[in-house]
């Protein structure tokens, strides 16, 4: 396991601030792609939009979402048609998830985290494994969540722990008392899975 670094009370703000450093220097490394891994759901896009504010060479990142849910791409739960409408206009490819891609290594893993310890797609009972020899999967999570009831595609912990580097970023007292229990090795959900497997750097904004 990785040490896990919090930064606590961190807004959209600084959050962003510090996405954008990372990507600056990780461009710096390197003049070909690079390729990172974002979320889903309400927290991520009003950091996403901070953060494209920002002098990056944007064309030259290739984003893929964490997961997504089994409904056209015009469809407000779309994870997929809410990043394109962010991304693509300052020329940055997002992919669509699909059991067919090859998934590559990401040089960064951006993760959120829901209240019963789910990353991703990959909840509680969907028992994601560390040993998954698939990259992508679909599944249905059981109870489905009422505000998003439809079955999910997304990348399993193999290939989330195939990173350079690991940032969550969480919101509500709730969900940092499962991010700490799951940090110190308390809990099987499956964000104790992957920060007991991970061996990157990790940091969690809560």
């Amino acid at each position: 396991m990785s040490i896990v670094q919090t930064i606590g009370k961190a807004n959209d703000g600084v959050v962003a601030d510090w996405l954008a450093a990372r990507l600056a220097t990780l461009f710096g490394a390197t003049d070909g792609p690079l390729t990172i891994t974002v979320p889903g759901g309400s927290t991520p896009f009003p950091i996403i939009a901070k953060l494209l504010t920002n002098d990056l060479p944007w064309a030259r990142l290739v984003v893929w979402p964490n997961d997504d849910r089994l409904v056209p791409q015009d469809h407000p739960a779309s994870n997929t048609g809410k990043l394109r409408a962010a991304f693509e206009r300052v020329g940055t490819e997002v992919v669509t998830l699909s059991e067919m891609e090859e998934v590559p290594r990401f040089d960064l893993a951006w993760l959120g985290m829901g209240e019963d310890g789910h990353i991703a797609s990959l909840f509680p009972n969907t028992d994601p494994r560390i040993d998954e020899a698939r990259q992508i999967i679909r599944l249905t999570p059981d109870p489905l969540p009422p505000e998003a009831p439809f079955g999910r595609i997304s990348l399993t912990l193999p290939a989330l722990l195939a990173s350079g580097e690991i940032v969550f970023v969480i919101r509500g007292d709730d969900k940092r008392a499962v991010f700490d229990a799951a940090a110190a090795g308390e809990s099987d959900l499956p964000v104790a899975r992957l920060l007991g497997a991970a061996r990157q750097p990790v940091t969690c904004f809560a």
